[in-house]
């Protein structure tokens, strides 16, 4: 195994440990909802702390649901991971492209 496959494959399973171990620890059980966004957990921390408080602007679009609300931050969440593969592969085709033609340029001709 190279060693650029043993890094991905470290960070592959630092991955799956992170997305895991918060389950199988039971983090969040005392909690009525365990794995809320930090959104609601502001809300929940400032209405404690300042009962009276009114938010200074409100939302342009409130789903009718959590789980349409969560769809769209799913949506969201996919299109940032593909501009920024976009990105990433861009940049390197282009490398791979000056190093094929500063390839071609170092060759002989009679080659």
């Amino acid at each position: 195994m190279t060693r650029n496959a043993k890094i991905n494959a470290l960070l592959l399973l630092a991955v799956a440990a992170l997305a895991v171990l918060p389950l199988v620890l039971g983090l969040g059980d005392h909690k009525e909802e365990p794995f809320a966004g930090a959104d609601a957990e502001a809300e929940t921390a400032i209405t404690e702390i300042e009962p009276d408080y009114e938010p200074w602007f409100s939302p342009l679009y409130e789903p009718p649901s959590g789980e349409i609300e969560s769809a769209l931050f799913a949506v969201q969440a996919a299109l940032g991971a593909g501009v920024l593969a976009y990105y990433f592969g861009v940049r390197r085709g282009r490398r791979q492209g000056e190093e094929r033609a500063a390839a071609l340029r170092d060759t002989p001709e009679g080659d």
